[in-house]
């Protein structure tokens, strides 16, 4: 992963470099700024490529940003751009289709290659991720992506949930974590951009397979939020997906790990993580603190886990340390 920040540069050139350098070079954008107000700016990026693909993250200032036809002559992206906005949101204007706005949490999609400008909604500045796919690669065949204007995420509520899942694994994941992971997620989070675009069947194989990562993506994060629930439940589950409970057990058939176990094995990890950092909460709140239904299930799945009771194992750990 590459990593840049204007700390490194002196402060009254920190915006003249961030305009020649980062934005012009490296995003292909003209960026602008009145001169009183440069030497207050600050700016930070980073770039993790992913394949082909680029996942970058931009907290800066705010200032405007312009993707004129110069700049896309002068660098060409020829790229799927699915952008999320982490702060305050901006404020779009594209080429004959006016105005709109993206505020915090929300997405847009566009070509990369289609002028358009853009400010922030509050004086906080910039705070988006870009997730880059070249279309080259994309599963699209009978779509003409260049007319992908930019447009916000909004026109099928269901797939915005998938989208913000397979964003927050793609953007969770490590920079050395396994690209056999990252690549189906960039893949999965391009063709729910499509489905929504219009320019992908719902009906096909790959939108079908881009679903199903999302689903799956979610229902884990739906176990971790409701972990320490006795309500969590296979058709808990599913009602909050909005599936069935057929099609969630599907979901975790081709992981190796049925919806069950993937619970209890992350009951058993939240469990290792209190054993360890807080010595004062007794093994019979810890149990119930992390899901389990009695204590007796607790100690059967623990020692299952780890070959050692829950108290051994604190105490293995007080003696490491």
């Amino acid at each position: 992963m590459y990593k840049w920040t204007t700390d490194q540069i002196e402060p009254t050139q920190r915006f003249d470099h961030w305009r020649e350098v980062r934005a012009r070079g490296l995003f292909g954008v003209t960026a602008e700024l009145e001169p009183e107000r440069r030497p207050q700016f600050s700016g930070e990026f980073s770039l993790r490529k992913i394949g082909t693909a680029s996942l970058i993250e931009l907290h800066a200032s705010s200032y405007q940003v312009e993707r004129s036809a110069a700049d896309i002559a002068h660098t060409s992206g020829a790229s799927l751009c699915i952008y999320q906005q982490l702060g305050g949101g901006g404020r779009f204007g594209v080429n004959g289709s006016g105005e709109f706005t993206v505020r915090q949490g929300n997405f847009a999609t566009s070509h990369s290659d289609l002028p358009y400008r853009t400010t922030p909604l509050t004086d906080d500045g910039f705070h988006l991720r870009i997730l880059k796919v070249p279309t080259a690669g994309l599963l699209a065949p009978n779509a003409d992506l260049h007319d992908l204007f930019p447009k916000p995420f909004y026109s099928q509520p269901s797939l915005a949930p998938l989208l913000e899942s397979c964003f927050a694994d793609l953007t969770e994941a490590d920079e050395g974590g396994d690209p056999a992971m990252s690549a189906p997620l960039v893949e999965a989070l391009a063709q729910i951009a499509l489905i929504e675009r219009g320019l992908v069947r719902p009906a096909s194989r790959a939108a079908l397979g881009a679903i199903r990562i999302g689903h799956l993506s979610l229902a884990r994060r739906l176990i971790t939020r409701h972990l320490s629930s006795a309500a969590l439940s296979p058709a808990f589950a599913a009602e909050l997906l909005g599936i069935s409970v057929r099609h969630l057990y599907a979901l975790f058939e081709v992981t190796g790990m049925s919806f069950s176990q993937t619970v209890t094995a992350q009951r058993i990890g939240e469990s290792r993580r209190l054993l360890k950092e807080a010595p004062g909460r007794s093994i019979s709140q810890i149990a119930f603190a992390s899901g389990f239904e009695s204590l007796a299930t607790f100690y059967r799945a623990f020692q299952a886990a780890h070959g050692a009771s829950p108290g051994d194992f604190r105490t293995q750990g007080n003696s490491r340390d």
